[in-house]
């Protein structure tokens, strides 16, 4: 009976101390399964944007890297030294840091950020003598991408 009860209690430590593995294979999906019949490559994501703000897409991008795993914080490569930030709408998903370089299929609301030279570009007090920058050509501009849901490629 003592054997029975210590071969238990080793069985169930062990499984106290397992650690949770994340898996990064092929077909792996975070969330809800993105829908992959139009999908656009992440480098063409700001070009489909044209004139509109916000859209809902379906993108195929290659993750920079993990910023935070809780919550599902990463950056998308863009092509030509920009970045896509990402992360998903519902707070409760994990990511594993090994998405890191791996090509990845992502579907949610595109969004274009405005970033100012001054803060108070936007309260109108910009400081006389500084061009304003128009919205087609401001350099600082950047995309977010608030996932719905992210599948392994």
């Amino acid at each position: 009976m003592k054997n029975i009860t210590l071969l238990l209690v080793v069985l169930f430590s062990f499984s106290l101390f397992a650690q949770q593995h994340l898996s990064t294979v092929h077909g792996t999906v975070y969330g809800a399964k993105p829908d992959t019949t139009e999908m656009i490559k992440a480098s063409q994501v700001e070009a489909f944007m044209d004139k509109k703000v916000r859209i809902s897409v379906t993108i195929h991008g290659k993750v920079l890297q993990v910023i935070k795993q809780k919550g599902g914080w990463f950056d998308i490569d863009a092509g030509n030294g920009k970045i896509i930030a990402a992360h998903f709408k519902n707070y409760n998903v994990n990511i594993p840091v090994e998405l890191k370089g791996r090509t990845i299929i992502v579907d949610g609301i595109a969004q274009k950020q405005f970033i100012a030279d001054d803060q108070q570009h936007f309260a109108g007090d910009t400081v006389a003598g500084k061009k304003q920058h128009s919205v087609k050509t401001d350099p600082k501009r950047r995309i977010t991408f608030e996932v719905k849901g992210l599948m392994v490629d």
